[in-house]
């Protein structure tokens, strides 16, 4: 079987997985989880199978027109470089995964056939996006993502939390996918054609007429779909949904979608320097920003959620200093290790019983009980916060290399300055990530607030699958060398400078977390801390009684009594506050966009109700009054009638002659 047969093969098999479970769910569901996992393991199977033929190798081109448009053409065409198919085995792996995960996670829940089949429908989706060589095809696979992330991240609909943050999740990433769609139309005007190899050619004769504006319009859907600021703040909020589509979301499909788009077509946006400052700033403020943010969230999975948009903001850093294999690079690691975290956290939830208790603040003895997650979770904590030799060391590292070569002036196509906003917010981001991840791992492994109620061992279904995914995270960044070969042939392994610069940040980030921890956790039990567990504890054994899903809420109140101490007020102090809350910037957008477009929305209804409703009324209002007085002349009595015109006869003979008498006057 050929190459390009297997490639086609790699997102329709979980197409008809996707298929075959909606069909089957409610008449046959023996087949559902079967439908849900196989497709997926094979997908991944052969996905592995493309990567290896390909080899890293000259890029794999095949097209064929769909139809004719009398214009730009559109081809089903795919595009098999070192990129997309590394790319390709990630989705496949951890799609395979999430299913596998699942079928353990969403056992007694009875929409799980529709879960796993939009799961798979995702997949699909995604593998579409990463093989395509067609731009018109690929926004088919861009689209259908966003629709399986609002059914998904909105599957527990009973709570206003999920229909909220799917609406949300779905609306933003539609405001970025307008400008999105003009720059694709205004890319294909300029060269004639979607095919992805085309355009490249175009770009390499320098044939574009308006890179700026097109990079500009295509960087606007990139930070929607891959949650950069400003069009991140949908992504923390999507938590509300079941945590292994959280993981699929963070580790290899939607997020990952932006940047692997920008990856592909980098030269388009190398073509413009102007371009890549903006998207050098963009990076760096989507970097610090959910830094700070994480480090004030309760909620573990919000935790990991900005963790996820500033891992995002280092992909989008390498691309705005124009290298492509580190920031792929990271995708990959942070792919392992996000999902490991994700399902980690899935794992502590389950043990828990309710989504209630996913609060750190109340998190205690989860180490001894679930080791499983506390090992795996450990490893990958360690590979989020660059700690070597783990994969996340290795995949920073080569971003930070690739910022300070471009800060040095040694970048082809991008200029320095962004190379230094990139270099400089990556290592204080280091800082931060290690603080958080300390933090996250103290307060939910070693912290005393309330211990939640013993459901016994977890399914090892999902613990195996933790296990699965420590393997990558261990060893992933030991393929810095030989991966160079399948992308752009640039160096990934760590200089010495940045080795020092990314490791040293990462270390007082660390050591001043868990000193400010090791402060409060002394003071807390200076002043009575184990009562007030203890209250917190039985309380947390009554709200387990009732393991229903519960409503996610994203205020920030008080610690209250009896959780455990809290190094990140320590750490951001009165910064605190703002960082709990975004930064107020749903306030922000709330305020500039909601208001005035419902303030809009008020003013067009009312104009509709009292100006155009009016006059429509009133224009049916005067027929019907006429009709009325019609209607009651008509009595059926003879002697009215002939009254009534006897009457007219007179009052027209008088008016004759009334005429006649002022004719014969003039």
């Amino acid at each position: 079987m050929s190459t390009t047969t297997l490639a086609v093969l790699v997102p329709f098999l979980p197409f008809l997985g996707a298929v075959a479970g909606l069909l089957l769910g409610r008449s046959a569901p023996g087949f559902v989880r079967p439908l849900a996992v196989l497709p997926a393991l094979a997908a991944a199977v052969l996905a592995v199978l493309v990567a290896v033929r390909q080899g890293g190798g000259k890029p794999i081109v095949a097209s064929t027109e769909l139809t004719p448009t009398g214009s730009v053409p559109i081809d089903l065409a795919l595009y098999l470089d070192g990129f997309a198919v590394l790319v390709a085995v990630l989705v496949g792996v951890v799609a395979t995964c999430v299913q596998l995960y699942s079928t353990a996670y969403l056992r007694e829940d009875p929409r799980y056939p529709s879960y796993a089949a939009l799961v798979s429908l995702f997949t699909s989706a995604m593998l579409l996006v990463v093989y395509s060589g067609d731009l018109m095809v690929l926004l088919v696979g861009w689209e259908i993502m966003g629709i399986c992330s609002y059914f998904l991240v909105g599957h527990y609909w009973e709570t206003e939390a999920a229909r909220s943050a799917s609406l949300k999740a779905f609306l933003v990433t539609k405001l970025g996918d307008v400008p999105f769609l003009i720059g694709l139309f205004a890319l294909a005007a300029d060269a004639g054609s979607f095919e992805i190899t085309k355009i490249l050619g175009t770009v390499a004769a320098g044939g574009l007429d308006h890179p700026t504006l097109i990079a500009l319009l295509l960087l606007a859907g990139v930070a929607g779909k891959s949650a950069q600021f400003p069009l991140h703040t949908w992504l923390p909020d999507a938590m509300a949904g079941p945590t292994p589509v959280s993981a699929l979301i963070h580790a290899a499909t939607m997020v990952a979608a932006g940047i692997y788009f920008v990856a592909r077509l980098l030269p388009v946006f190398a073509a413009s320097q102007a371009a890549l400052v903006v998207m050098a700033v963009m990076a760096a403020v989507t970097m610090l920003g959910s830094g700070l943010a994480a480090l004030a969230q309760d909620d573990i999975k919000r935790v990991l959620a900005y963790s996820t948009v500033g891992q995002l903001g280092y992909m989008l850093g390498a691309l705005a200093v124009g290298d492509r294999g580190a920031a792929i690079f990271h995708l990959l690691s942070h792919g392992a290790f996000k999902a490991l975290l994700f399902l980690g956290a899935g794992v502590i939830i389950h043990a828990a019983g309710t989504n209630s208790l996913a609060a750190m603040s109340r998190m205690d003895g989860l180490a001894k009980r679930i080791p499983d997650a506390f090992w795996t979770m450990t490893i990958a904590l360690l590979a989020l916060a660059a700690i070597p030799p783990f994969a996340g060391f290795f995949s920073k590292e080569a971003v930070l290399v690739a910022a300070e070569h471009a800060a040095g002036g040694h970048s082809e196509s991008a200029p320095s300055a962004a190379g230094w906003v990139v270099l400089v917010a990556g290592v204080l981001t280091a800082l931060l990530t290690a603080a958080y991840a300390t933090r996250l791992w103290l307060m939910a492994f070693r912290g005393r607030g309330a211990a939640a109620p013993d459901h016994g061992k977890e399914p090892v279904a999902m613990t195996g699958v933790l296990w699965l995914l420590a393997i990558p995270t261990i060893g992933f960044g030991l393929a810095a060398g030989p991966i160079a070969d399948w992308f752009d042939g640039n160096e990934l392994t760590p200089s010495l400078t940045t080795s020092v610069l990314g490791t040293g940040a990462a270390a007082v980030g660390a050591v001043l977390t868990y000193a400010l921890w090791q402060r409060a956790t002394a003071k807390a039990a200076a002043v009575g801390y184990g009562a007030g567990a203890s209250a917190s504890s039985a309380a947390a054994e009554s709200a387990a009684e009732t393991p229903e899903v519960a409503e996610v809420t994203h205020d920030h109140p008080a610690v209250p009594a009896g959780a455990a101490p809290d190094p990140g007020r320590a750490l951001l102090g009165p910064l605190h506050r703002h960082a709990a809350d975004g930064f107020h910037l749903d306030a922000v957008y709330d305020r500039v966009f909601v208001r005035p477009v419902r303030a809009a929305a008020s003013l067009v209804r009312f104009l509709d109700r009292e100006v155009v409703d009016t006059y429509v009324s009133g224009a049916g209002a005067g027929p019907r009054l006429l009709g009325s007085l019609v209607r009651r002349a008509q009595t059926g009595n003879v002697q009215s009638y002939l009254s009534a015109l006897l009457a007219g006869a007179v009052v027209l003979a008088i008016a004759t002659a009334v005429l006649a008498n002022v004719n014969a006057g003039s």
